[in-house]
């Protein structure tokens, strides 16, 4: 074995720079400071989730409400007529209203819930500990990115009530400033990609295409600032906040994800937030960025020249492939933590899966063609877009094989979380597989606008990163809140989401092949359709089913927080710092003013001649203890042995 970096000899010029305490803030003193206004990166990650969970429902319940619609089309839903009087009159929904729950649910979840749990929900929480600091380098940015996330998800929320209620969407301040509302929607019908001309157009261009576009477009514009904001904390903390001794390959693959997540975000959300403020000059200052020229609405044609909305689309698309892995990336790196830990195996390749999630995060800025392969593309540049989209597949594949390599041969404990991660593994190659097909040029183009690609996005993309998310908090809700979520409600919480999720999406492909557009509020009038019948009546049982079965886990959760059993410091047996805390949950500076020093690899289970079978991080080999009690650090009892990543760390 390489002799392991001793105390006196950090792994790189970076590893021992936030060695000693910073000092730069002491603990809150009032509730506000402490719960609400708070600068701690526990508390802000605590936020980001609560926030999360809270959208994820509201998007949740958007969802049921559309697969209803489709399930039973013109059905009277008494219900809906009460709380929608304009979008459902006499309980029967609109195509509009529809329309807008399309375009809501798609936003709020690839938003404010897949963009926001993984990354500023768990990575605020879990990187400056992971990386043994004592806070994000920039604490008070890390707050008002949270507040500013939480301002777009207010914006976007109110465009519901501006757009479905006439007293509020007819005041004067909507009808000049916005646009106009109160047409009975929740919201823009155009999808939450919003292409145009018709999201450039205003309110003529239909119902919640006034109002609700406007702050739909803003409330996206003030997430990419918060996203900006939060991607400058993670990189800075990661690459100067480092303990001593925690060399870059030494880092937990979840710091990993983490800071590869973040690049992405700060390469990517410019690009979208330039997109926004030029749709919003169009909208209303009279500009023709996304406009052509001799456009004809209504039988009118509009004082517009020269602009393109093709343009709008590559804009949008360059980030929103970068936005994909931004959703799934801390999945994967979440996954890859829980699989060691509950195999008691080091990850498999740990190198190979660095350098694999960097591959990804590049990749994914040079393949947005592919969304766009029906648009009139150049046949040639398809195929350079299908080429790259195609070579994904290679560190998708590493990623996968590594997996299952970390689990071949384990004595595997199917705790909660283990079983949410092999889930997670399960869902992002059913839903990878399908994309190499949609990556077929000749093939996309039949199929692109169909429920295939709705069945394919949402595995690889939605439920896959939602099973990180829920693997995440069964492991971490511990450490958060110093208690054990119920293993018996977990495993309720698990099976009948894992059953329902296939069973929504799998259909779906079925669905796309025949045929089946996406975006349609009803099949009734298409002969062709009629016999999935029966698979759309299988499919909204399941997303009911599904649903409930999260009602199962908001208990759990809740339930826990106050009631669950008292959870040790490492209940898991764990090896990473974030269990060598002094306390559970860990106090304000993490670890009590005596930053730790890293001696190994994140993943060293099953060594040989330890007295358990895992050693953590903090723990030095024999012939460095006595250096590191000279030199006044607190280290555990070691054993000799080698790395439990083939290595340790110290390149």
């Amino acid at each position: 074995m390489e002799e392991a970096t001793t105390p006196h000899e950090p792994s790189d010029p970076h590893a021992g720079a936030a060695h000693e305490p910073h000092g730069h803030h002491g603990p809150p003193t009032g509730f506000i400071r402490k719960y609400i206004f708070s600068i701690d990166h526990k508390v802000i990650g605590i936020q980001y989730l609560l926030l999360a969970i809270f959208a994820a429902f509201i998007g949740m319940f958007m969802s049921v409400l559309m697969r209803l619609n489709l399930t039973w089309p013109g059905h009277k839903w008494t219900i809906l007529e009460t709380i929608f009087p304009l979008g459902a009159p006499g309980g029967v929904m609109t195509p509009e209203f529809y329309l807008s729950l399309v375009t809501m649910h798609g936003t709020i979840m690839v938003f404010f819930v897949l963009t926001t749990a993984p990354q500023g929900g768990f990575g605020n929480y879990f990187l400056p500990i992971q990386v043994g600091a004592e806070d994000m380098a920039f604490p008070v940015l890390n707050m008002l990115s949270f507040w500013v996330t939480f301002i777009g998800l207010v914006v976007l929320i109110s465009a519901i009530f501006v757009e479905g209620s006439t007293i509020i969407g007819n005041t004067d301040f909507v009808n000049n400033f916005l646009g106009g509302g109160g047409t009975g929607t929740l919201g823009p019908i155009g999808g939450w990609t919003g292409y145009p001309p018709l999201s450039a157009l205003g309110k003529i261009a239909g119902p919640g295409q006034g109002a609700g576009a406007t702050l739909w477009i803003t409330s996206i514009a003030i997430f990419c600032i918060a996203s900006l904001l939060g991607a400058l904390n993670f990189i800075t903390t990661l690459l100067n906040m480092r303990t001593r001794g925690m060399s870059l390959m030494r880092m937990p693959l979840t710091c990993w994800s983490w800071f590869t997540t973040a690049i992405l975000a700060l390469l990517a959300f410019p690009v979208l937030l330039a997109a926004g403020v030029l749709l919003l000059l169009d909208r209303h200052a009279g500009t023709s960025f996304f406009i052509p020229g001799g456009l004809v609405f209504s039988d009118e044609v509009l004082a517009h020249k020269g602009g393109s909305p093709i343009l709008w689309q590559h804009l949008f698309w360059f980030f929103g492939h970068p936005e994909v892995y931004i959703a799934i990336l801390p999945g994967m790196g979440v996954t890859s933590h829980i699989l060691s830990t509950f195999a008691r195996k080091p990850v498999f390749g740990y190198r190979a899966m660095v350098f694999a999630m960097f591959a990804i995060g590049l990749l994914g800025f040079f393949v947005w063609g592919h969304h766009m392969f029906i648009s009139g593309m150049d046949p040639r540049t398809s195929i350079a877009f299908s080429v790259l989209t195609l070579s994904i597949g290679v560190p998708s594949a590493i990623k996968t094989f590594n997996w299952l390599g970390t689990l071949w041969g384990a004595k595997i404990r199917f705790t909660v979380p283990m079983m949410f991660a092999i889930g997670f593994v399960s869902l992002f190659v059913a839903g990878g597989i399908t994309g190499l097909v949609l990556g077929q040029t000749s093939l996309d183009l039949f199929i692109h606008d169909g429920y295939f690609v709705l069945a394919h996005f949402h595995l690889v993309m939605g439920v896959a990163a939602i099973f990180g998310m829920f693997a995440g908090v069964y492991f971490w809700f511990p450490k958060m809140f110093g208690r054990m979520m119920s293993e018996r409600l977990g495993q309720l919480h698990f099976w009948p989401t894992f059953i329902g999720v296939y069973g929504i999406f799998v259909p779906m492909h079925i669905m796309g092949i025949v045929g089946m557009p996406r975006r349609y509020a009803s099949f009734q009038e298409y002969d062709f359709l009629r016999p999935l019948d029966p698979l759309v009546m299988l499919v909204t049982l399941a997303a009911i089913l599904t649903a409930a079965a999260q009602f199962i886990f908001l208990f759990n959760f809740i339930w826990s927080i106050f009631k669950g059993e008292r959870a040790s410091g490492n209940p898991w047996e764990a090896t990473t710092l974030e269990w060598v805390t002094p306390t559970t949950p860990p106090p304000h500076d993490n670890f009590g003013g005596h930053l730790p020093t890293v001696y190994r690899g994140p993943y060293e289970f099953a060594v040989p001649d330890a007295p358990e079978d895992y050693i953590l991080q903090t723990t030095p080999d024999a012939g460095e203890e006595n250096v590191a009690a000279e030199a006044g650090h607190t280290t555990v009892q070691g054993v000799q042995g080698s790395s439990g990543n083939g290595h340790n760390g110290q390149h």
